[in-house]
């Protein structure tokens, strides 16, 4: 098991540089198999996903060269060879069904795991991912613990409506379509920004997208795929987090953030609990007068609300951030998670700081923060945000924490604890056999 040891109860001050969001990264990598031209990519974070998409690339014989330094990987395909019967897919990361399009494009095959996962949110199925697959012509045969997933020719272009804005359901439409004869329309499509993102990318490739950021995606097929360089930009997420590690602790940290136009309903959330977010010069810092506390709505006997939904509403990932300000904050919030069902259990976690929080249901969590809170030893589910709200929570606590199983954060963070060490953060890995 791998912890986080905190010793919390220092303000956090200081810059950081965030990387790039893995939910973009990730599809891209998966689309750069679309083309047998030399990729370069930039910004690309040293994170335990992209190592095992890395790592997949060169065992179906393509050229990778990765310096995590500069963070610069460069990618050719001309040589990749699929074998189902061989190559596997892990299982543990849910981003690994975004290579199913490219590979029935280039070898008319590919496998899905039965039980395909990333973080514990839930049921996360993978019905809507072979309806897509299906429209637009592919056969789906079950084997033993698998579903195999066989093209006998060129995809097909179609129209497809789906059940719910799901951002990697988009991202499959995206890269078949782009393969297809023909163009095809998605509507209900997801629109966050890292599937934004990825469509720039397809656009560098040669593929036209129109409606780019709206829930209606119109892509037209390509005949061939060309190659380039291509610039991932900070991630939303990372920068919201380490505004907050500022904010809860009673410091101020500054972020690198070229993206201010993907913040103003995170801006309003922070607002909040007492903290406005200013964005200057490329940067964007937190700043609070006094301790925090819940604003209360102009309309009486209600709570005030975090309601996270897919994009434009406020993102669900950053739910369990915010939900750490509120145990922090004084006065009470609801937070409203409307996606998973099983992303609010860790509550009872919080409990052990001595936080007051009720889970009305599967969906709904109320804090009555601003209470004493104490040290822990806490332990988190495999949820990355959840294992750094944890954290937040012991960070803005005098004395020593535990977080124990924190491993999912580096998943999504590199250099998480460097980052914090260099805003004065007294905070180390600890390997528990």
């Amino acid at each position: 098991m791998t912890n986080l040891v905190v010793h919390g109860g220092q303000p956090l001050r200081g810059r950081i540089t965030p990387s790039a969001n893995k939910n973009a990264v990730l599809p891209v990598l998966c689309a750069t198999l679309l083309t047998s031209q030399p990729i370069r990519l930039l910004g690309v974070p040293e994170i335990t996903d992209v190592k095992k998409i890395l790592d997949i690339f060169r065992a179906l014989g393509s050229e990778v060269l990765a310096d995590f330094g500069s963070g610069i990987v460069e990618l050719h395909h001309r040589d990749t060879r699929f074998d189902p019967k061989v190559h596997r897919l892990p299982e543990e990361m849910r981003s690994s069904i975004m290579l199913v399009p490219p590979l029935l494009a280039r070898f008319g095959a590919a496998r899905i795991e039965d039980n395909v996962k990333g973080c514990t949110l839930g049921m996360r199925e993978i019905d809507p991912h072979v309806e897509v697959l299906q429209h637009f012509g592919a056969r789906i045969e079950r084997t033993d613990g698998s579903l195999l997933i066989l093209a006998d020719g060129p995809l097909q272009a179609t129209q497809h409506w789906l059940d719910y804005a799901s951002v990697t359901t988009t991202e499959n439409f995206v890269l078949c379509a782009a393969t297809a004869a023909g163009t095809s329309r998605l509507t209900n499509a997801a629109c966050e920004p890292h599937v934004q993102e990825l469509c720039r990318f397809m656009a560098m490739l040669g593929v036209s997208i129109e409606g780019l950021g709206t829930s209606q995606l119109v892509v037209a097929g390509a005949e061939r795929f060309g190659g380039g360089e291509f610039t991932f930009s900070e991630d939303y997420h990372e920068i919201t987090t380490f505004l907050a590690l500022g904010a809860i602790t009673g410091g101020e940290i500054s972020v690198k953030n070229s993206i201010p136009e993907q913040f103003p309903l995170i801006d309003r959330t922070f607002g909040k609990f007492g903290v406005e977010v200013v964005h200057r010069d490329g940067w964007s810092c937190a700043v609070q007068d006094g301790p925090l506390r819940v604003r209360k709505p102009f309309t009486p006997n209600i709570l005030t609300k975090v309601e996270a939904a897919p994009w434009p509403y406020f993102p669900v990932d950053l739910l369990p951030i915010f939900i750490s300000l509120g145990v922090k904050a004084e006065g009470s919030a609801m937070f409203w998670n409307k996606v998973y069902d099983g992303a609010m259990g860790w509550s009872v976690e919080l409990s052990k700081f001595g936080a007051h929080v009720f889970l009305a249901d599967p969906h709904r969590l109320v804090t009555f923060g601003g209470l004493p809170l104490s040290p822990a030893v806490v332990e988190s589910p495999y949820i990355i945000r959840v294992a750094i709200a944890l954290l937040m929570v012991a960070a803005s606590i005098d004395g020593r924490s535990v977080i124990k199983n924190a491993a999912p954060i580096r998943r999504a963070h590199p250099r998480f604890v460097e980052n914090l060490r260099s805003v004065g953060a007294q905070v180390e890995w600890h390997e528990e056999s």
